[in-house]
């Protein structure tokens, strides 16, 4: 394998990373906006709080990846995207921005409106922001954002892009709402748990519909990715994911250790994702522009791969050991007695 296929690989892990850790933290933000009002989506708003406060922030680390190794990597690609689809990729950042704040604003807000202002930004956001993403990706899938393209609605309001922003938000809501149901058993709220497995189980029901007419749209406006998902690696990463999927619902339809299906959710997801790059080889655009001549110097290259493999080391683990501190439950939130017990100790 080439250097700059090699990098194109690790661009590729990196967005199958930010899909399914980024994803959760939007899966969970689609189920607020779903809730019901206050007194209904009360208890399944509470525990989506208590279960992304640890780690969103630190979900959006996959994201800056992402954009060093497209910018630094192939920059020419990195050009051809963000002349051409400016528009839905702005309106994801501004997404993100967003939804963080939401977030982060509407648990200490006093009234009861501020916290509904800043919980309808948040759920909002978390819809708009994965659809756009998945606009864009499906502009590139279909070859319409050829280098020296220019910004047009076409290049991601079509039928690839449209499916492609749908199945985004769903993969995103089936990962979400797996994750939920284990941390409902984490913080022993039983009804919860059943509450977001069935919703699981929905979600996981559309991402099949969807999948199965992606193909058919496919076959005419992305001819190429049609023809990758449907042989070789790309069928074969397809067919993983179809089985996980089964796994994750048969998971979810026992009293299974939450843990395996959680792993089953994200096997799922992130095989779809390399599906679809696997499907695109060897073109980071389908059909006009190749790994190889949107790749940057060979020197840039070189020097890129050791500086990520020196962030890995140094990011990874750091990462990992939040994640399992979460799922462990040694990140609660301090209580007010445990702020006055504090206190009392440091007099």
């Amino acid at each position: 394998m080439t250097t700059a296929g090699l990098v194109a690989l690790v661009l590729l892990l990196v967005i199958a990373a930010y899909a399914c850790a980024g994803g959760t933290d939007y899966g969970a933000g689609f189920w607020d906006l779903t809730a019901g009002g206050a007194e209904r989506g009360e208890r399944p708003r509470w525990l989506i709080d208590q279960a992304m406060a640890p780690v969103w922030e630190v979900n959006n680390v996959w994201l800056i990846f992402v954009l060093v190794i497209t910018w630094t990597g192939f920059p020419v690609f990195f050009q051809t995207v963000f002349a051409a689809m400016w528009l839905p990729l702005a309106l994801a950042a501004v997404g993100i921005v967003l939804r963080g704040a939401g977030f982060a604003l509407r648990k200490p807000a006093r009234r009861l409106a501020g916290r509904r202002l800043y919980g309808a930004v948040f759920a909002i956001s978390s819809l708009l922001t994965p659809f756009f993403l998945g606009a864009a990706a499906g502009g590139i899938a279909s070859g319409r954002v050829a280098p020296g393209t220019a910004a047009s609605p076409d290049n991601w309001a079509n039928p690839t892009s449209l499916l492609f922003g749908l199945l985004a938000v769903a993969m995103t809501a089936f990962l979400g709402a797996v994750f939920l149901a284990g941390d409902a058993r984490r913080f022993s709220a039983p009804d919860l748990d059943g509450y977001f497995r069935r919703r699981a189980l929905v979600a996981v029901a559309v991402v099949a519909v969807l999948a199965v007419i992606m193909l058919f749209v496919t076959h005419g406006d992305a001819p190429h990715v049609w023809r990758g998902l449907t042989h070789g690696v790309g069928l074969t990463l397809v067919v993983l994911a179809a089985v996980a999927s089964l796994a994750t619902c048969g998971l979810l339809l026992r009293t299974a250790d939450a843990r395996w299906s959680r792993v089953a959710a994200v096997v799922a997801v992130a095989s779809g994702i390399f599906a679809w790059g696997m499907a695109q080889r060897p073109y980071l655009v389908p059909v006009s522009l190749t790994v190889a001549e949107g790749a940057g110097a060979p020197t840039t290259l070189r020097w890129l791969m050791l500086v990520t493999l020196i962030a890995v080391v140094l990011v990874f683990p750091a990462v990992a050991f939040l994640y399992w501190l979460d799922t462990h439950g040694e990140l609660e939130s301090l209580t007010d007695a445990d702020l006055r017990g504090g206190a009392g100790d440091d007099a």
